[in-house]
């Protein structure tokens, strides 16, 4: 089974900030789940029984932010469970460079949330916690969601990318 992660947090160090969601979009040869883990349901244990059965575990700048943010977080090292692979260097092999969002545009990859950024992933997370904003909480998840999934388009696109025109 492939998984595809991103985590969403309230800034970027780890020290001072924390994990709002993980998002994990499971997928084998016969189907796909999404799993998002939120708020005070973000533990150690949650995540491993999520990422349980995982044979490759598939990022952009996982490397560098969210496998460490999650080891500092919750002690625990995915890249010790699973085989990982940042799709964010496979990117630069192509010269795509920027976030996500700058790729996916790149390549043509549709997203409902455009628009929307890290920093706003931060903001509905404050407005959710701060008002009970359902709605904001939605839009953070279905943004976690959209990051996911693509991540999958991305991956089969790269496989692909020689051939693009």
């Amino acid at each position: 089974m492939d998984a595809y992660l991103d985590i969403e947090t309230t800034g970027l160090s780890y020290q001072s900030s924390y994990i709002t969601v993980i998002g994990i979009y499971l997928v084998n040869d016969y189907s796909s789940d999404l799993v998002q883990i939120v708020g005070d349901d973000i533990t150690g244990d949650n995540l491993l029984k999520s990422v349980n059965g995982i044979k490759n575990l598939y990022t952009y700048n996982g490397s560098r932010f969210d496998l460490p943010f999650i080891h500092s977080s919750l002690g625990i090292n995915l890249e010790a469970i699973t085989a990982h692979r940042d799709l964010m260097y496979d990117c630069w092999r192509f010269n795509l460079k920027g976030g996500l969002k700058v790729v996916e545009q790149k390549l043509c990859i549709a997203r409902k949330s455009a628009g929307i950024t890290g920093w706003d992933a931060v903001l509905l997370w404050d407005r959710y916690i701060r008002y009970g904003d359902a709605k904001a909480l939605h839009t953070l998840l279905k943004y976690n969601e959209e990051d996911v999934v693509n991540l999958k388009t991305l991956r089969e696109k790269l496989e692909d990318f020689p051939f693009l025109d």
